[in-house]
């Protein structure tokens, strides 16, 4: 169900898991997803363990594939491991039909999703964070615009009195 790869080492080591075609609509998942994106895997757990939805078991098993990949395959410690990239891919649509009212036919989309999290040990996530921080401030900024005060219109009484004059 997830799968894993890892990036070249020269590179920043990278762990990647990817569960697919989950029986979740993408727009669910995301919501789950969107609570644990950069966040390290000890507090995504925890916010995972008490979210409500159900999509956030799914989410679970995925983070621990992925942990679990980092541990066996790359010796890396999984309490330091931080989610540095997550998202939700719509998967095929499953159509099926009901049968309604007067000999019509009612039609049920079954949405499927393909999930990926992406985790990188701390250093390495704190080091590119702070490369686009200071590439975000070496780029120059706009100077804003000075807004000119807009020009007071007449009433329209008063203009209908003007024009008649």
């Amino acid at each position: 169900m997830a799968r894993a790869r890892t990036e070249p080492a020269e590179e920043q080591q990278e762990v990647r898991a990817q569960a697919k075609w989950l029986r979740i609509t993408p727009r669910k998942a995301r919501l789950v997803v969107d609570h644990i994106r950069g966040r390290s895997v000890p507090e995504a757990r925890s916010v995972l363990a008490f979210t409500p939805r159900a999509a956030a078991r799914e989410i679970e098993k995925v983070l621990a594939s992925a942990v679990a990949n980092a541990e066996a395959n790359h010796d890396l410690i999984g309490d330091e491991l931080v989610i540095t990239a997550a998202y939700v891919d719509e998967g095929p649509t499953i159509k099926r039909w009901r049968p309604r009212a007067r000999g019509r036919v009612a039609r049920v989309k079954k949405r499927t999703c393909h999930v990926t999290l992406k985790l990188q040990p701390v250093e390495a996530a704190v080091v590119t964070t702070r490369r686009s921080r200071q590439e975000a401030e070496a780029a120059p900024a706009e100077e804003p615009k000075a807004e000119q005060p807009k020009p007071k219109r007449a009433p329209r009484r008063a203009a209908k009195k003007a024009e008649e004059s």
